[in-house]
């Protein structure tokens, strides 16, 4: 295939198009250009294809070239969509190596990558043949009512039938009726993002002359004094913003649209239509001061910037509160100065608001800001922001990953340890952060790793030299780490001494933070109230009918909830199984902390952060600008209050159970439990006076506890690095694993057993399983699970993925996979 550039040809020649459709499916397609549309083409540009039978996609040109495709005949490409091309050469580039090494599509990559409204799927839309007369007497009722419906709007689609009908499956009689020549099936596509216009309104420059303003006014006074209402509500605005739009003016004058428009017809005002941006920011003249860095901070960032002399990445090591951000500016500055592109990942929605109101004061407001809150309108906007050029810095979640830059010379990986990276489902199964080091070096630029607790992977490339390494060691300010006590939940129930989940010592420090007008965080990594309702007659407990997990009691709906498929039932009053009254909850959530706090602290202004509190739009944003402005005492809160939050006044951090980090079984469970207490425990004290930490446990002498305590990182690092070497894991080994799912557990089992016999045909030892994971069954799919350990000094991951790849193909072309599902997760932590 040949690049456009490379291609000399005329009106008449036959061009073909290579392009990416957003299916699941193991190759790209290839279409014929129309001729009319041969200067039209571009790699990069959206284009409508037909897919199947009938059903439109929107897919992406990847190359063009002159030769057919030889197995099968190319159908034309139906329309361009583009006048220039929304993706670039880089991103195509991007996309097939996470395909490559995510062992997914491309076209699930596209799927991920482009945000929804450039994404066009056609829609089935049912009419009427005019031209056939329909003798409705012959009609079954389910025809008549579809037939009486397209009498009253000319047309329906899939889903108005399938309420109309009030059944889920309208195919086959929708099929029926198309043979009886009663309907027309037809596709159509439409552009899902609409640009948000306004009419701004301008002065006729004939009046910016006093004189002929003085004499229209007492004109307008005497004839038309709505219209005078009108001009002078203008002249007002005028004073204090570039811009007014038709609808502002209407509501400061009180004039009505008619006022408006007969100045317009006048012209005395002129009007344009103008297309206006989605994304508000506070209008900021200029950027604003600098900072001074201390000591340390300067020795750290001359030492990053000759360790990018050498290296492509960076692991910047700093305690929690160590000024890590005002190195990031310094470094944002350089770049931005030298005219490239930053791009800023943070694991967590929750921070982008801090951040970008710290980043506005330096740089101004052409920050872009990328993430799920925003609608799928805004992203497009941000999208073809960064595409132009307009925005020179911008701030993600990991998605930001696939944003056009142009021109990038810098990614800050931002607590880059955090989980909030890798995507688990659908594919690609990625890791921004991994991802971000590729996207850097296609760009040919540096990546900057910060963390108080890195990732061991992170840490064991810095310590062996494939990355640089710099180290903040103190908090900026000299303010003092945070105490860290551990109190024991066993000796304070013994001494009858707690009350509810809260021991003495943290509850009178929540009191004293109280008495000083000081705020508190507690920290419980479970949302709900209760995971568990139990008899306490036969041990029942509610089980999803979904999934292999009890639902949990929340209190705010009143109903048992799965947290994996959405499921919700009613909480019973009587045990279904043995008709027994007493039913108790085990366990406990942040909805029960919060509802415990209220009764023993009535005074006290509660707030709780989790995903039930902030999924709308504003919600997450309300909790932290409340917090902000002390209008909430104790915030409680999942790990999503471990998360870069920065408060002045929060002075007391409270681990509610400590053990439900460290039991978990999982390799990485002490670095995992580790980074979290340490996270969240940097939450207090960051300004001024020192922070106070209680972790409630029933093991106050697990090692784990010890090294927070003393934060204590490379402790951690060498005991736990001894153990993976030994047990063959990351960062030694790399991992892929298998899931295998299927409906039925016994068809499962043989396609398992199948695969696993298959893989270590070729891989030997390497293989680990099948076995039952943890929680076996998900949205009524059962699933099995394999782990592949391949040592970095031995074989070729990349053969290794290849030799996978095929088995998995050929897998699917036996009888036996019928009805299975094959996800791999490469790096799958």
């Amino acid at each position: 295939m040949l690049e456009l550039a490379e291609i000399e040809h005329t009106d008449r020649e036959t061009l073909f198009a290579e392009v990416i459709l957003p299916l699941a499916i193991l190759k790209n397609y290839t279409y014929r250009v129309p001729y009319d549309q041969n200067n039209a083409i571009a790699i990069g540009k959206r284009v409508v294809v037909q897919f199947g039978k009938s059903k439109l996609y929107t897919a992406i040109v990847k190359e063009i070239g002159k030769l057919a495709p030889e197995k099968y005949e190319a159908k034309y490409i139906i329309e361009i969509l583009d006048d220039r091309p929304v993706v670039t050469p880089k991103q195509l580039e991007f996309w097939q190596w996470l395909a490559d090494y995510y062992m997914c599509n491309i076209g699930e990559v596209m799927n991920a990558a482009l945000p929804a409204a450039l994404k066009l799927a056609s829609e089935t839309r049912i009419v009427l043949n005019r031209e056939y007369e329909i003798d409705k007497a012959t009609l079954h009722d389910k025809e008549f009512l579809i037939v009486e419906a397209l009498e009253i709007q000319p047309e329906l689609t899939i889903s108005d039938i399938t309420k109309l009908l009030g059944q889920k499956t309208v195919m086959p009689i929708l099929k029926l009726m198309f043979e009886k020549n009663i309907i027309n099936i037809s596709e159509e596509v439409s552009e899902r993002y609409k640009p948000r216009r306004r009419t701004f309104i301008t002065l006729n420059p004939v009046y910016s002359n006093q004189d002929n303003l003085r004499e229209l006014f007492p004109i307008l006074e005497k004839r038309a004094p709505k219209q005078a209402d009108a001009l002078l509500a203008y002249i007002k605005l005028s004073r204090h913003q570039k811009n007014v739009t038709k609808s502002e003016l209407i509501e400061e004058s009180g004039a009505g649209e008619s006022s408006i428009k007969s100045l317009i017809e006048k012209e005395i005002f002129l009007s344009e239509d103008r297309s206006v941006s989605r994304l508000h920011f506070e209008e900021e003249d200029e950027a604003g001061d600098s900072f001074e860095l201390s000591e340390q901070q300067t020795a750290v960032l001359q030492s990053i910037r000759e360790q990018f002399e050498e290296k492509d990445v960076t692991l910047l090591h700093g305690v929690t509160s160590s000024g890590k951000t005002q190195l990031y500016v310094r470094l944002i500055e350089e770049m931005i100065h030298n005219g490239k592109q930053v791009l800023y990942l943070l694991p967590e929605i929750a921070l982008t608001t801090h951040i970008i109101e710290r980043l506005r004061m330096y740089f101004g407001v052409d920050i872009g800001v990328y993430h799920s809150r925003f609608n799928d309108n805004e992203r497009v906007e941000v999208w073809q922001k960064v595409l132009s050029g307009e925005y020179k810095i911008v701030l993600g979640a990991r998605s930001s990953v696939f944003l056009p830059f142009a021109d990038l010379g810098l990614i800050i990986v931002d607590e880059e340890h955090e989980t909030s990276y890798k995507q688990f489902d659908p594919a690609p199964r990625y890791n921004a952060r991994d991802a971000a080091i590729f996207l850097a070096n296609m760009h040919q630029g540096k990546v900057l790793l910060g963390s108080a607790t890195p990732s061991f992977e992170s840490y064991y490339n810095a310590r062996t030299h494939k990355y640089g390494f710099a180290e903040l060691t103190e908090r900026f300010g000299g303010v003092e780490l945070p105490d860290v006590q551990v109190v024991s939940i066993a000796q304070e129930t013994k001494q009858k001494t707690i009350q509810s989940h809260f021991t003495s010592v943290l509850m009178e420090g929540i009191k004293q933070a109280l008495e000083n007008k000081e705020q508190v965080i507690l920290f419980q990594n479970r949302r709900g109230y209760a995971p568990i309702l139990m008899c306490k007659v036969c041990a029942y407990t509610p089980k999803c009918i979904n999934c292999d997990v009890s639902l949990t009691y929340h209190k705010s709906s009143g109903k048992l909830h799965c947290h994996y498929c959405g499921y919700k039932e009613d909480t019973p009053s009587i045990c279904p199984a043995c008709g027994s009254t007493h039913l108790e909850y085990k366990g406990f959530g942040t909805e029960k902390i919060e509802d415990e706090l209220s009764v023993l602290l009535p005074e006290a202004r509660i707030a709780r952060m989790d995903l039930d509190t902030t999924r709308s739009r504003n919600s997450l944003q309300t909790i932290l600008n409340d917090l902000e402005e002390k209008k909430i005492d104790i915030l409680v809160g999942t790990q999503m209050v471990a998360k870069g939050l920065d408060f002045s006044d929060v002075t007391l951090i409270g681990i509610v159970n400590a053990d439900s980090l460290l039991k978990f079984p999982d390799y990485r469970a002490n670095e995992r439990g580790f980074q979290l207490l340490a996270q969240v425990s940097g939450r207090a004290g960051r300004r001024g006076k020192q922070g106070k930490v209680v972790v409630q446990t029933y093991d106050i002498y697990h090692r784990v506890l010890k090294q927070v305590i003393d934060n204590d990182y490379t402790d951690l690092y060498f005991t736990e690095m001894e153990e993976r070497k030994n047990f063959k894991y990351p960062p030694f080994y790399r991992i892929i694993n298998l899931d295998i799912k299927h409906k039925n557990p016994d068809v499962l089992y043989n396609q398992a057993e199948y695969l696993g016999a298959r893989l270590r045909e070729h891989f030997g030892e390497r293989v680990i399983g099948p076995e039952q994971p943890l929680i076996s069954r998900i949205r009524n799919y059962y699933i099995k699970s394999i782990m592949l350990k391949f040592e970095k000094d031995g074989i070729s991951i990349v053969k290794a993925k290849s030799v996978l790849r095929d088995i998995i193909t050929q897998y699917y072309t036996t009888k036996l996979s019928t009805g299975s599902i094959v996800q791999p997760d490469v790096d799958p932590y």
